[in-house]
């Protein structure tokens, strides 16, 4: 039986900037062919629709950086701890900028040690992940301290995630792990960290992540 995939630092590092890199290439590329348009149109018509997808564009690619700041970076490295209020209002941002998908977020405004929050807003977006047809992400943060616990519950049409990705989330998939499967793969190392234990249940049109 082949050993669980552990990447080393620098290859986690490379594969979590290919992940984000290609999460903004899309909206930065948008707002590229807006300034074209912009350049090239005389018409009023065509001129305000270029204005439309550059302002949409970089309010995408905004959303995803400044969620990438505090799911995959630093965010703010001096302090140890993250309001998850803040959290909130990136992970709203950033579910958002897909039409398909809406996010519910409920439980009380904590202040908590950088993993964890990073941790939650992991599983926030492995929810988007497992609606490839849209649907609805309901984050839930039950308790404080020593009982804090996450619900992240993913439920629309065909919901679902790959074997790869359930293996990766249990520290078990000897496969090669690329810059998409990165996700999951960081979700388990971010939660060994935050020394909290990741659960995955699967059901009809619903997709349910816990960490307690």
């Amino acid at each position: 039986m082949s050993e669980p995939v552990v990447l080393g630092d620098l290859e986690l590092a490379a594969l979590v900037s290919s992940r984000i890199c290609h999460d903004v290439i899309n909206p930065v590329s948008a707002i590229s062919n807006g300034l074209e348009m912009l350049g090239e149109e005389p018409e009023d018509d065509m001129r305000e629709a270029a204005m439309e997808l550059i302002q949409k564009s970089a309010n995408q690619a905004s959303a995803k950086l400044q969620f990438a700041r505090i799911a995959f970076g630093a965010a703010g490295s001096a302090g140890a701890e993250i309001d998850t209020r803040d959290a909130e209002k990136v992970a709203h941002a950033f579910v958002n900028t897909s039409e398909k998908h809406d996010l519910i977020w409920e439980g009380p405004a904590l202040i908590l040690p950088k993993n964890k929050v990073k941790l939650l807003l992991n599983l926030v977006a492995l929810g988007v992940v497992a609606l490839p047809r849209g649907g609805t992400v309901r984050a839930v943060i039950s308790e404080d301290g020593p009982e804090l616990a996450y619900t992240v519950t993913a439920t629309g049409k065909a919901a679902r995630l790959n074997d790869q990705v359930k293996a990766l989330l249990a520290g078990e998939a000897a496969e090669e792990v690329d810059a998409y499967s990165i996700q999951p793969y960081y979700a388990a190392r971010v939660a060994k960290a935050a020394d909290m234990t990741l659960s995955l249940e699967t059901g009809e049109d619903e997709v349910v992540f816990k960490a307690d």
